[in-house]
C-alpha cells in the first residue's frame, strides 16, 4: 500500500526549467532508492535519474549537467530539477521508489512537454 504523488510537470519552452516532486506514502517507511523514468511516444521507457538512501546518484548521459536529483529521506520525497530543457526531453515522467524488499512502486506519470 504505497502511493507516489507527483507534481511539477507542465509545458515549457526550450531552454526553460521545471522541478518535479514525488512524495511516497503508505505502509513502507523507507526506500532503498527513488528515481525517475520517462517514456516518449514511440520510444522505450528509460531511467533518467536515481538516488539511493546513501545519496549515490545516477544520470542518463543525455541529461548530465542539466538535471539534478535529490531526496528527503525523512519525507520519502524525491525531486528532479530540470534545466536547459530540450524538445527531446518531452515525455511522460514516472516516479519510482524501491523498498528494502526490492519491490518497486510507480507513480501515475506526469507529462513534461518542451516546445521548440
Amino acid at each position: 500500500q504505497v502511493q507516489l504523488v507527483e507534481s511539477g510537470g507542465g509545458l515549457v519552452q526550450a531552454g526553460g526549467s521545471l522541478r518535479l516532486s514525488c512524495a511516497a506514502s503508505g505502509s513502507t517507511r523507507s526506500f532503498n532508492s527513488m528515481g525517475w523514468y520517462r517514456q516518449a511516444p514511440g520510444k522505450q521507457r528509460e531511467l533518467v535519474a536515481s538516488i539511493t538512501s546513501a545519496d549515490d546518484t545516477y544520470y542518463i548521459d543525455s541529461v548530465k549537467g542539466r538535471f539534478t536529483i535529490s531526496r528527503d529521506n525523512a519525507k520519502n520525497t524525491v525531486y528532479l530539477q530540470m534545466k536547459s530543457l530540450k524538445p527531446e526531453d518531452t515525455a511522460v515522467y514516472y516516479c519510482t521508489a524501491t523498498s528494502p524488499l526490492l519491490r518497486t512502486y510507480w507513480g501515475q506519470g506526469t507529462q513534461v512537454t518542451v516546445s521548440s
